[in-house]
């Protein structure tokens, strides 16, 4: 796998544009196959995890074409249920088809998702929901087979408001007579993204953003244009490089109307930042004041995709901080590799205790998941001397062009293909 080599200590300065969110573009992508027209998006980021799911709408019959961030999708002669095994493996999200192509062609076959090991994260309430809703399930060598001939309108509670559960449910029940509702859904501003598109399409769906989300089923949806949201998981981790770095540096089409939560722990470590109707300035001394408490939970809390990056961050900060991860068992696995760098972390079940350090030393390390492997690339844009960070292709999965964005702003940073 390729690798970023890293020279640190350089401030950040200059000006980037804000990619399209990875985790609004994939369902949207994946709820495009129940319309039978042509439909356009803009802001699609150029990442893995779209690249994988453009060959997953192909392999099942759509025509695909990319100009740019633009992505045309004609789903109009799907030919097929069967999703490819070795792609689904390769992405988790790739589990969001299964509602659609269940509602658009009333079967499909998937085999189980795979994506980065960050803990265990059964598809039991996927299953169990579309169940409710008439599907009929089995499993069999390692493949889930779903007969959707009777899908219908009904009421689920989901045990946990987990974003694809969510996701899956509300795009099973587009066709639905009746209405369907969903509570104790997750209220992630992706889902708020997808009812938009799926609305816009002719859908009738409200509440995403809520605890409730109802769904009218209608027979048909028609084409359309949409552009998708900025991302959240990415601003903010420009905005913690810069924290660590110190600089000056604008994010064209940056919004802090997503990202209350990490914003005000950004301001509480001792970042300056102002918000523009075209995007987000954020300056910094390079001085990052440490962190009592932060705890990862469903949105509106703090985003579980957010602490690796702030525990990089707060590597460096003057004094304790305390990390409580709520969601993912695993997600502390790379904190090994920021302590060949020198960090002071110590892990305690779902708690991690960091200890600040005056600096980090350059060395070799090796990502292991997406945000795992930026955060070790923002410890290395501040360790002395020249840092190796292996197998960067889990940080393409989820951030576009991000190595160039990071030489725009003053990093010194160079990506060599394996």
């Amino acid at each position: 796998m390729g690798k970023y080599i890293i020279n640190g200590k350089k401030r950040l300065e200059g000006e980037i544009t804000l990619q399209g969110a990875k985790n609004a573009a994939l369902p949207i992508m994946a709820a495009s196959v129940l319309c039978g027209e042509e439909v356009v998006l803009h802001n699609v980021p150029d990442i893995t995890d779209v690249s994988i799911m453009k060959k997953i709408l192909s392999s099942i019959g759509c025509f695909v074409k990319t100009e740019g961030n633009t992505l045309t999708i004609d789903p109009s002669n799907i030919s097929d249920s069967v999703v490819s095994e070795s792609l689904v493996s390769k992405m988790r999200s790739s589990i969001i088809l299964l509602g659609s192509v269940l509602a658009r062609t009333k079967k499909a076959k998937f085999s189980y998702p795979g994506g980065c090991d960050i803990g265990l994260r059964p598809i039991d309430m996927h299953l169990k929901g579309l169940k409710d809703l008439g599907a009929v399930i089995t499993e069999e060598h390692g493949y889930i087979i779903a007969d959707g001939k009777d899908l219908h309108s009904g009421n689920i509670h989901l045990n946990y408001p987990s974003v694809g559960a969510t996701e899956n449910l509300i795009l099973a029940s587009v066709f639905s007579k009746g209405v369907t509702a969903i509570s104790n859904a997750a209220k992630e501003p992706e889902i708020v993204d997808l009812q938009y598109f799926l609305n816009k399409m002719g859908a009738r769906i409200y509440g995403a953003g809520t605890n409730t989300v109802y769904i009218e089923g209608i027979k048909e949806l028609h084409g359309c244009e949409y552009t998708i949201m900025s991302d959240r998981i990415v601003s903010p981790t420009y905005m913690c490089a810069v924290n660590m770095c110190g600089g000056d540096v604008f994010m064209r089409g940056a919004s802090l109307d997503n990202i209350k939560s990490p914003y005000y722990k950004l301001i509480e470590s001792g970042l300056d930042v102002t918000a523009f109707a075209d995007g987000i300035r954020v300056r910094s001394d390079g001085k990052v004041s440490n962190l009592d408490s932060i705890i990862s939970m469903p949105y509106p809390g703090f985003p579980t995709d957010l602490q690796p990056i702030f525990t990089a961050m707060l590597c460096l900060a003057e004094g304790t901080s305390i990390i409580n991860e709520t969601v993912f068992e695993n997600r502390y696995r790379f904190t090994s590799q920021l302590k060949r760098m020198g960090a002071d972390i110590k892990i305690e079940g779902r708690i991690a205790l960091i200890r600040g350090v005056k600096s980090l030393s350059a060395t070799r390390v090796y990502s292991e998941d997406l945000r795992g492997g930026a955060a070790l690339t923002l410890a290395a844009l501040c360790a002395d001397g020249q840092s190796v960070v292996e197998d960067v292709e889990y940080i393409m999965r989820g951030y576009e062009d991000f190595h160039t964005n990071l030489e725009k702003i003053g990093s010194d940073i160079r990506y060599v293909p394996f």
